[in-house]
């Protein structure tokens, strides 16, 4: 099957970086951890590409030619960077998008081919009319920066933002051209079935993360566990061919090397099967 890589965001707490509190264009994704430490695990655990928050990888942006070689000694490679912004804000759009331009400049850099991104955000208002037009512009804006530096835009659908639902997510791409970066546990949380929203999307699917979820108490899981049954999206993925990167992804996990271990033999004992 496809190509398999795995999310470094397991390696330590999640958050942002605390001076985009009071200053928007700094507002990175983070991994508080050893991120050595979790290329070593990963590698270890049979996955030969790595995807990275925005954050992680701008702490590089000095030394990324020690970074691609620390990777490559473990036999991994950079696939991709995760970036995430409120999008439909006009006043601070700018500097949303200076620093997602950074991270693309340097995500290229490093030799990484996708660039994935979150967000849309819910006013406490609700959705106005024109937030899915401005999110849509938005999102093609990045596909065009994206491609500038030699990338494939990818859009995620996330839990508390606009397009958590198969309604929203519609809404969404009949907006924007952005490819579609399909989550299975964020799809199925929000009501959805990661199958059939494959399927129903597929023309824009290139890249995949797949990530176990269980209903109570909530909780991403590795894929070998949990309430959603994934072995609907690979045979999806199969019917298709699809042959591009699948990476398996995990917000947090008591043993982080463990769980990235448990979603490999998964993946490896449905491939048997069908072999």
């Amino acid at each position: 099957m496809a190509n398999l890589a795995y999310h470094a965001n397991c390696w330590g707490p999640l958050g942002g970086h605390p001076v985009g509190v009071t200053s928007i264009k700094d507002l990175y994704y983070q991994t508080f951890g050893d991120m050595r430490r979790a290329s070593a695990e990963i590698a270890a655990a049979g996955y030969t590409a790595i995807e990275v928050f925005d954050g992680n990888l701008m702490e590089r942006a000095g030394d990324i030619g020690d970074f691609r070689r620390e990777l490559s000694d473990h036999g991994l490679r950079l696939l991709a960077a995760y970036s995430g912004a409120n999008f439909i804000y006009p006043d601070i759009l700018d500097d949303e998008f200076w620093r997602i331009e950074r991270v693309a400049a340097l995500a290229a850099e490093a030799g990484a081919v996708h660039l994935v991104v979150g967000g849309g955000a819910k006013r406490a208002s609700g959705v106005r009319d024109g937030d899915y037009q401005r999110l849509g512009a938005a999102l093609d804006r990045v596909a065009d920066l994206a491609e500038k530096h030699g990338l494939s835009a990818h859009y995620h659908p996330h839990l508390t933002t606009m397009a958590e639902t198969p309604g929203e997510i519609a809404q969404v791409f009949a907006h924007t051209r952005i490819g579609f970066c399909p989550d299975t546990a964020h799809l199925a949380a929000a009501g959805g079935d990661p199958a059939a929203l494959i399927a129903e999307h597929y023309d824009r699917v290139s890249y995949v993360h797949l990530k176990g979820w269980q209903r109570s108490p909530f909780a991403f899981t590795p894929l070998d566990r949990g309430d959603l049954d994934l072995r609907p999206t690979l045979d999806v993925l199969r019917a298709r061919n699809f042959d591009g990167w699948i990476t398996v992804e995990l917000d947090s996990w008591p043993d982080p090397a463990a769980g990235a271990r448990a979603s490999f033999d998964w993946l490896n004992r449905q491939n048997s099967s069908v072999s």
